[in-house]
């Protein structure tokens, strides 16, 4: 029991400063179209605690598509990892100037 209790306590600790660095999401709320997305993979352990929730990002993405950068608006530690992996591989149609879209992936153990 102590175990589990110290990986789920380093896990957390992991997941909270992965989120002062990095961020994403994804959403039905796009200016750009999303031309291939990756789906987000439930963590383990996150799945395992019944955690459930919804990462939001914030992406910035080049006029190519492709993404530049991605910081988390919110969301459970255990979470934004994997939706900023998932979101960092997807890719938006192309345009003239750079964009900033918001992003919402939802997480519910089903």
């Amino acid at each position: 029991m102590k175990a589990l209790m110290r990986r789920c306590a380093l896990a957390m600790l992991l997941a909270a400063v992965s989120v002062l660095t990095i961020s994403a999401q994804e959403s039905s709320d796009v200016s750009r179209k999303v031309l291939a997305q990756t789906p987000a993979v439930y963590p383990t352990l996150a799945r395992s605690m019944n955690i459930r929730g919804t990462v939001k990002l914030q992406v910035q993405v080049l006029p190519n598509g492709t993404v530049k950068k991605i910081d988390v608006v919110g969301g459970h530690p255990l979470l934004t990892q994997s939706a900023v992996t998932a979101v960092g591989h997807w890719r938006f149609e192309a345009a003239p100037h750079e964009t900033k879209e918001p992003i919402e992936i939802k997480f519910d153990p089903q």
